[in-house]
């Protein structure tokens, strides 16, 4: 009889913390409209786990064209992977009270049934062929269909304000793309302007760059599987949007001398808020970045000053980008090593070109900040 009742007791608590585990995942990942800590949430260790296997299979796929397909059905299915996980584990928390709770259903249930009467009325099926007798049982049961409907509506919600903010991202990417090049370069489009006789639009292009940004901010760390879709066209991503918008300002403020200053400032400015806090949310490795040659910069140069700008030529210059573009480089290429994101000019894993803007150069002070805790 002691063994008997110390086993519904530990039943009991078992299936308490399930749920309360199950309710709080889902309030955190759905209705908290900020960042929220990932270390003890379900949905964040599932996809932190899953991405890896992901990733790791997605790489052995020689195809480029099958392994983005591979690598874009990601986002989608892990959303339903976390709505089954959820619904499941409510299944699994109120069985295990249920059958704590077995004298007080007719007929009385064993584990499995208790598992099946706690299915039913989670999904306010409501057969029948259980009943509860005693007001503990009768506030389980309706606890149980009030957590599956409200589950089930919230996720609902959930679903069409993630599909809008990637929406809202991708408009501009694929609009940006016009301008900056597909994959996108801040070069490209610097080029572009000066080509079309357009380069008094590139303060307006800075201007909507900070607005896209700042949505990004709200969204991707609101809703974090948002950083695992895909761009929906090729050679296009929202990593090489955002290297491609810091480049071109970074650009701007110290090569070109009749540049757009205050708002490329800006542009800079939030670009890197976005890269910092999505590395520290994320916890990227930040210790194997590499930066961009010196060769590489005197090419850029001389397209600018092809395309008809007036561009500083000394070593003064070299040296104000190599320090400005440091302070954003790191997370970034961090970012698109972990999203695997397809190579664009000075984005992405540069690891196989020699270097002389390594991990050494990364001032401490930065290091420190993108690998601290997120708050």
């Amino acid at each position: 009889m002691v063994a008997h009742n110390v086993l519904r007791i530990a039943e009991f608590l078992v299936g308490t913390f399930t749920i309360v585990s199950v309710l709080s995942d889902v309030f955190q990942s759905v209705i908290v409209p900020r960042a929220v800590g990932r270390r003890y949430r379900i949905s964040a260790n599932i996809s932190r786990a899953s991405w890896q296997f992901w990733r790791w299979y997605a790489l052995r796929i020689d195809d480029t064209e099958r392994r983005e397909d591979f690598l874009g059905m990601y986002a989608p299915l892990i959303m339903v992977v976390f709505l089954v996980v959820w619904v499941a584990g409510l299944v699994f928390g109120y069985g295990l009270l249920f059958h704590a709770l077995a004298d007080e259903l007719r007929p009385r249930p064993g584990l499995g049934a208790a598992m099946y009467f706690a299915g039913t009325s989670l999904l306010t099926i409501g057969y029948g062929d259980y009943v509860p007798m005693t007001g503990a049982a009768r506030f389980l049961a309706l606890a149980a269909g009030a957590s599956g409907f409200g589950t089930v509506a919230v996720v609902t919600a959930f679903l069409f304000s993630v599909f809008g903010a990637f929406s809202r991202r991708e408009v501009f990417v694929i609009t940006f793309g016009t301008r900056a090049g597909a994959p996108p370069s801040g070069l490209t489009l610097l080029e572009t302007h000066a080509a079309l006789g357009i380069r008094a639009d590139l303060p307006q292009v800075f201007g909507e760059g900070q607005r896209w940004a700042a949505d990004m901010l709200d969204s991707h760390l609101a809703y974090p599987i948002l950083a695992y879709f895909r761009s929906s066209h090729d050679y296009e991503s929202w990593v090489g949007a955002l290297g491609a918008l810091l480049d071109a300002s970074t650009l701007v403020l110290t090569v070109v001398r009749d540049g757009s200053f205050g708002q490329a400032r800006l542009m800079n400015d939030m670009g890197r808020h976005l890269a910092h806090d999505l590395v520290r949310y994320f916890g990227l490795n930040v210790y194997d970045a590499v930066g961009v040659e010196r060769s590489e910069f005197d090419a850029a140069r001389t397209r600018l000053c092809e395309a008809g700008y007036d561009v500083v030529d000394d070593d003064g210059a070299w040296e104000a980008f190599a320090a400005l573009r440091r302070f954003y480089a790191v997370p970034l290429d961090a970012m698109a090593r972990y999203w695997r994101i397809p190579p664009a000019q000075w984005v992405g894993d540069r690891s196989l070109l020699p270097t002389h803007h390594g991990n050494e150069e990364v001032p401490r002070v930065l290091r420190e900040e993108l690998t601290r805790p997120p708050g």
